[in-house]
């Protein structure tokens, strides 16, 4: 068996790892890069693989930094099986669709402001072309192909792998996959992206069977969480203090997962009186359909969750709450006086309406922005996390007056302790961990801690390192 990292490897997006093995050419993951929009856009084009020589894909989970580059695999050739949860599908009807109509307004968007720059004498050549269009999303979603937790599914003569429950997100995966024949078996597995126990409305981390082999995410691997217990009390201080002042929230969150858990969570803190009235939009047709998903894959949800469903009620809907589809009315929400919260996608401020509310309202001292996730390097919410002055929006410099505060509570991905929790019971079999998915300071912590606490070998694979493991 060979490993080939492309995709992770040394960074936190763009997950993409090629497993050679009994003559098949398989993907774990094929995501969307994101960060410095110039280098993003260059390797999202760039695909280190042929897709016509990969024979299938499976995917741990729908967050687009392991699944949007999917249909750039399809426009290039590829016409195998997708092989993810039945959540995951569900997600990915609208997940991909959304990337690919939010890439082409963008495009044209941009289109229109360099004939703008040009009508007024700049000497700005091409034009911008979206990675893919509405069309090659929709040629990618006949080959998702659903394979339940726990069920074995066979990729090949030999090759078959098992998904279990990541506890990352609705309908996220670790992936258990086993190649060769009886006498000589090997069995590697991949974290995906490990969740976090006690996370609100999805199940905890499930444990998972021995393996050989380990592709174990980093993203955290340097850092530890604030306690879960305190986002609720931190998220009230941040919603009264911008309120008292007249400001606006706006809140970059991931239409998956991040905006149900702070809708949930602000349903809680409006009944329990800790917050005022005041309004509050979801603006994003993505965590629109998203949330509908949600409400169909009940089976995916932790008891606490669960328990609001039995008795009737909807955790992901209350009278103060509005969820906003079309674009005339989210332009409308600029005309809006007095305070109100938006929730808006993408999560890492790279494209979207986000970037409109965050054009309208970042240099208004009244108003905050409140960051709910990890922030990639380079990206619009890693500057506004670093505290930059001035960023740019649709090229334009803008200064940051607004408020900037964060819950890193909230994160979908294990710390530190967690990961270590996590591998423990796997330790004893495991002859080699391989970091992908984390920045190089955050694996270079963890790989230490695992060599030291646990003996075990670590490598830190670079893009396009390959292994032959056996």
């Amino acid at each position: 068996m060979k490993l080939t990292f492309w995709g992770a490897a040394g960074e936190v997006t763009g997950s993409m790892h090629l497993i050679e093995t009994g003559g098949r050419r398989l993907l774990f993951d094929c995501g969307l890069h994101q960060g410095r929009r110039k280098d993003t856009d260059r390797k999202n084009r760039e695909m280190p693989v042929d897709p016509k020589s990969i024979d299938a894909v499976v995917l741990s989970h729908a967050h687009i930094d392991h699944s949007g580059n999917l249909p750039s695999l399809v426009k290039g050739g590829f016409n195998g099986p997708i092989y993810t949860t039945p959540a995951s599908i569900d997600l990915l009807n609208w997940m991909l669709r959304d990337t690919a109509h939010i890439q082409e307004k963008d495009a044209e968007f941009l289109n229109k402001r360099l004939e703008q720059r040009r009508s007024k004498g700049a000497k700005e050549n091409g034009v911008v072309t979206p990675l893919y269009t509405t069309l090659d999303a929709e040629r990618t979603l006949p080959l998702l192909t659903p394979v339940e937790y726990h069920k074995p599914r066979e990729l090949g003569e030999d090759i078959s792998y098992v998904p279990y429950d990541a506890g990352h997100m609705l309908g996220s995966s670790n992936v258990v996959m086993e190649a060769g024949s009886n006498g000589s078996k090997i069995r590697l597995t991949y974290s995906g992206d490990i969740g976090r126990p006690g996370l609100p409305i999805i199940r905890d981390p499930e444990a998972l069977p021995p393996a050989d082999y380990l592709i174990m995410e980093s993203t955290y691997g340097g850092r530890l969480h604030k306690s879960t217990d305190h986002v609720v009390n931190k998220l009230a201080d941040v919603v009264n203090r911008t309120a008292h002042r007249g400001g606006r929230i706006i809140v970059p969150a991931f239409a998956v997962g991040r905006t149900q858990q702070l809708v949930l969570m602000l349903h809680e803190l409006a009944n329990a009186g800790r917050i005022p009235g005041i309004p509050i939009f979801v603006d994003s047709p993505l965590a629109v359909n998203v949330t509908e998903v949600h409400r169909k894959h009940i089976e995916c949800f932790d008891e606490e969750t669960r328990a609001y469903i039995l008795n009737g009620e909807d955790p992901f809907g209350f009278k103060r709450l509005q969820y906003v589809r079309e674009a005339a009315e989210s332009k409308k929400l600029n005309d809006l006086h007095g305070p109100f919260i938006v929730i808006s996608a993408s999560g890492m401020c790279e494209q979207g309406r986000i970037l409109h509310h965050l054009r309208n309202n970042i240099e208004d001292p009244r108003n905050t922005v409140l960051i709910t996730g990890y922030q990639a390097a380079d990206t619009l919410g890693r500057k506004l996390v670093e505290k930059w002055s001035e960023v740019r929006i649709f090229g334009e410099p803008m200064r940051v007056r607004a408020e900037v505060a964060s819950l890193d509570e909230l994160s979908g991905h294990a710390d530190q302790s967690e990961l270590l929790q996590w591998i423990k019971p796997l330790v004893p079999s495991l002859r080699r961990v391989f970091l992908v998915h984390g920045e190089p300071e955050q694996q270079k912590t963890l790989a230490k801690l695992l060599e030291s606490a646990y003996n075990l070998n670590v490598t830190i694979p670079a893009p396009g390192d390959s292994f032959d493991i056996n």
